[in-house]
């Protein structure tokens, strides 16, 4: 596993962002928190304040030090105006395109998806889920709206919101190690 992470931008859904890392962890993935801002302190869209692991210019340079070979998975939580932070990003955007283009795993819910996943060139025919009114920018790159919980089709993983959350993070679990320990965290949480 080369590396998972979950981009943090002020004003994000908290549920969204640390119900899938818990799961994710869970599951023994070494996933990092990222702040996308100068410090490793984001303030979610509930006034819930937490430390990333990492502040983004330490995640530069990571990246650096591991080439271009340097993630699996790249999550985006929604909550606003946290995921409008992340979509207004062009650097993370770009790194999320060419991340992408080499066969790279993406993870969005809630607004993510219809702000941040739909700027790709193209999801022609890749089904999605989104919180509802958010869907028009995927549709328009040709995505396939579903309204459910949490939907994986490919490299890109979607959940509808902050109700989903577990969802989502076990669909990301199973992406990244297989439906048996996706069913193991499951049990263990008495889902």
């Amino acid at each position: 596993m080369r590396g998972v992470y979950i981009f943090l931008a002020n004003g994000f859904e908290e549920t969204e962002a640390l119900a899938p890392l818990d799961i994710l962890r869970r599951g023994g993935i070494d996933v990092k928190t990222v702040s996308v801002h100068r410090d490793k302190y984001v303030t979610g869209a509930h006034k819930v304040t937490v430390a990333a692991d990492l502040t983004y210019g330490e995640f530069k340079a990571e990246l650096e030090l591991e080439g271009t070979d340097w993630s699996d998975l790249m999550i985006f939580p929604g909550g606003m105006p946290g995921t409008r932070n992340l979509a207004q990003n062009p650097e993370l955007i770009n790194l999320m395109r060419l991340h992408y283009a080499e066969g790279g795993s993406l993870a969005a819910i809630c607004a993510a998806p219809g702000l941040v996943i739909s700027q790709l060139p193209s999801l022609s025919g890749i089904h999605f889920t989104c919180y509802d009114g958010f869907e028009d920018g995927p549709v328009a790159r040709g995505g396939i709206y579903e309204k459910k919980p949490a939907v994986a089709d490919g490299n890109i993983i979607t959940g509808r919101g902050p109700g989903c959350a577990v969802e989502f993070g076990l669909a990301i679990l199973e992406h990244l190690k297989g439906a048996e320990e996706a069913a193991a965290v499951r049990s263990s949480l008495m889902l």
